[in-house]
């Protein structure tokens, strides 16, 4: 043990950013098995002196017959420390001999198989204090981790392989006995044990947990007193939903104070439209460049859901053109959506830069805006304010258009015709310059959380082509990630879906199902949401502790099968799921899914209690106990436009159902239609109020009770 610590290099570089790998060229020198890959990132490395393999059972088993360690190196397409290490490293060919020689090496994309990122990340936790990406990992021949950390530098690894070569030649039991502890050890960080205590869920006291949460909050800028800041788009959801249906002031003005500082700062593309993944500095101001689907899909709820109850012109502005850079630049023809685009493009002189693609400089900005240099300067902090480095500026506001009006003696309505204007020059501008790398490949759960938007979208703004997209993805998953077994695939590139899918995927699908029928009243996506709850009971469902594995039991076997309930920057998929299961268990009148969901979320109170930031999506879930869950069922010719106007409102403690004919299959909808009627059924716990046909009406009494 004592040689492992005394050479364990290792750095808490946590940031992930972008690729910064140049294009392929026609030849090449070195050309390894990841040639035959289809992740863009695995590409990337296909031309690497180092002998990269793929995670697949060859590889595994290959080490395994030749008793060599393996070098396990995970990454993604936009981070940038991974490509970093890449130029440094193993596009060195002095490195590669090192790593060849003794080490089976193996790349992994994090985003293709989080399952084996997972394990490894917790692994290098428990190991170093801290993980992140590039995250590298040194396993025995049986895939058991003894070593790892993150970044390195060349010299660095270097002299850690060769350590660490030398530990396994000459005293290999230290690794053997090693790796048996740490095995232990990541067995353990998930453990979830089922909780068999008498508790009033409905009574269970947050007074302490917000109380907690509220210290962390930065007061000026928003989000949290801490750089990098992260958006964490979920947390804001539950407190939003908090404030508003606990008349709690404080913590309604912390999350639009949040909101308004990120839709000013320099983390949302005030150009292009779309969210960047995190903010560098307090103010929201300098990024890390990347744009990745899931953030943008969840920021789209959270600032059509903040519309809803502000009106806010600002939050419908951020969802109108964060979706028109979806369908601009990360939409396939198909109507799946992209994984991600790059930080880093090429400069003037042909030099890969950070930020490159979306920075000015006034000399670059004068010429193009003529007479309005001044007040776009002012109104976009061209400033010291506003500056990066060298002469080039990040975008950022921090005045209201009420503010610049008053300012500037210039009407609203005249400052959005310019700013659409400046738009309309810079836009093309910058189109211009080498466009940031796109990471093509499609991912079901990420999708998912995108068609989720989408359809909050039209939820808060009934704009049809909202809808089309999302009806357009929901059919994409369904022919062709959605197999005859009932199985989902997680990943689709190049017209091949690949991958079998993990728990995310089936999370974040049948979460975006049943938004569809809300909208649509169109049965097959509750059914479908449905058949796939059922088909994760049976291939994911742990039945000891209630919870459900992360992989399929059909799935290769890892060090550990482990149960992601934590939520992050993305929700965990027992939280979407167990969120699913009591919707669900409300609309086929299914005791097994409400009692799992039930259950779940009793096994997490304990640790959710002292963390509640970890656990947002399921202090949503036990606001749903809190409260009055309502079922909104409106049955008749005229059933979707009434629900449509129901959808239009803040209600987050309900699920909504309908058909605009007779249909007797479904318990919500049973003996409810009654001919040249549109009637609306407001129900709570098995009790129903008279039913109403005018929507105002209905409404009405419903924010009264509410």
């Amino acid at each position: 043990m004592r040689y492992l610590l005394l050479f364990l290099l290792v750095t808490t570089l946590i940031i992930s950013c972008n690729s910064s790998k140049k294009e392929i060229l026609e030849s090449h020198q070195y050309t390894n098995d990841l040639v035959h890959e289809s992740s863009p990132y695995l590409l990337q490395h296909a031309h690497n002196p180092v002998n990269w393999k793929a995670w697949n059972e060859t590889t595994l088993a290959e080490a395994k017959k030749e008793e060599k360690l393996m070098i396990i190196s995970v990454g993604y397409s936009a981070c940038h420390w991974c490509h970093v290490m890449e130029k440094e490293s193993f596009e060195d060919s002095t490195v590669a001999a090192v790593m060849n020689a003794n080490f089976i090496n193996i790349k992994v994309d994090r985003e293709e198989r989080p399952d084996v990122d997972q394990i490894y990340i917790n692994a290098v936790q428990l190991m170093t204090g801290s993980a992140g990406w590039p995250l590298n990992v040194i396993t025995l021949p049986d895939g058991r981790p003894v070593w790892g950390g993150t970044y390195f530098k060349k010299d660095d690894w270097i002299k850690a392989l060769e350590k660490m070569q030398e530990v396994y030649n000459d005293e290999p039991q230290k690794l053997f006995d090693y790796a048996d502890r740490l095995e232990d050890g990541i067995k353990s960080m998930d453990l979830i044990t089922l909780n068999t205590d008498d508790l009033d869920i409905s009574n269970y006291s947050l007074t302490n947990s917000l109380s907690t949460w509220q210290k962390s909050f930065d007061g000026k800028h928003g989000g949290y007193n801490r750089a990098p800041k992260f958006m964490m788009p979920n947390n804001f959801e539950f407190l939003l939903r908090h404030a508003y249906q606990n008349n709690d002031q404080a913590i309604l003005d912390q999350v639009l104070l949040t909101l308004d500082n990120i839709a000013y700062g320099g983390v949302y593309d005030h150009i292009g439209g779309g969210f960047a993944r995190y903010s560098t500095d307090l103010k929201w101001h300098i990024p890390h460049f990347e744009k990745m689907l899931y953030d943008n899909a969840q920021l789209v709820s959270l600032y059509s859901h903040a519309y809803m109850i502000t009106k806010k012109p600002l939050y419908q502005q951020v969802v109108f053109e964060t979706l028109e850079y979806i369908k601009r630049e990360m939409t396939h023809k198909e109507g799946a959506f992209y994984s991600s685009l790059d930080a880093d493009s090429e400069t003037i002189h042909g030099e890969l830069e950070e930020g490159a693609y979306y920075t000015y400089t006034k000399d670059e900005l004068k010429p193009l805006l003529g007479e309005d240099f001044s007040l776009f300067s002012e109104y976009y902090n061209i400033n010291n304010y506003g500056k990066w480095e060298k002469d080039s500026y990040v975008l950022i506001r921090k005045k209201s258009d009420a503010e610049i009006s008053e300012e500037f003696s210039i009407s609203i309505e005249d400052i959005q015709n310019k700013k659409q204007k400046w738009k309309n020059i810079l836009l093309p501008h910058r189109n211009k310059r080498p466009q940031p790398r796109l990471d093509d490949k499609t991912l079901t759960s990420w999708n998912g959380l995108m068609i989720k938007g989408y359809v909050d979208a039209y939820k808060a703004f009934q704009k049809k082509e909202y809808l089309d997209a999302a009806l357009k993805s929901a059919h994409f998953i369904a022919n062709q990630q959605l197999q005859e077994s009932g199985a989902l695939f997680h990943s689709f590139k190049d017209g091949k879906s690949t991958i079998n899918g993990y728990l995310e995927d089936y999370a974040a699908v049948i979460d975006a199902y049943i938004a569809l029928h809300e909208v649509t009243l169109d049965q097959q996506w509750i059914n479908k949401a449905n058949a796939l709850a059922e088909y994760s009971y049976s291939y994911f469902f742990d039945t000891e502790k209630s919870m459900f594995y992360f992989t399929s039991k059909e799935d290769q076997k890892l060090v550990t099968r482990n149960i992601e309930y934590r939520d992050n920057v993305i929700p965990a998929s027992n939280s979407i799921m167990a969120k699913n299961l009591y919707v669900l268990s409300h609309h086929f009148d299914n005791q097994k899914y409400e009692e799992t969901a039930k259950q779940m979320l009793k096994n997490i109170l304990p640790e959710m209690e002292t963390y509640p930031s970890g656990f947002s999506n399921w202090l949503d879930l036990l606001a749903n106990y809190q409260s009055k869950y309502y079922e909104i069922v409106t049955v008749g010719e005229n059933a979707l436009e009434k629900t449509s106007e129901i959808n239009s409102y803040y209600i987050p403690n309900k699920l909504v159902a309908g058909s605009i004919s007779e249909n007797n299959k479904f318990p919500l909808l049973n003996l409810r239609f009654i001919e040249d009627e549109t009637l609306i059924y407001i129900c709570v716990n098995n009790t129903c109020k008279l039913p109403e046909s005018d929507t105002q009406k209905a409404l009405k009494t419903f924010i009264k009770t509410n």
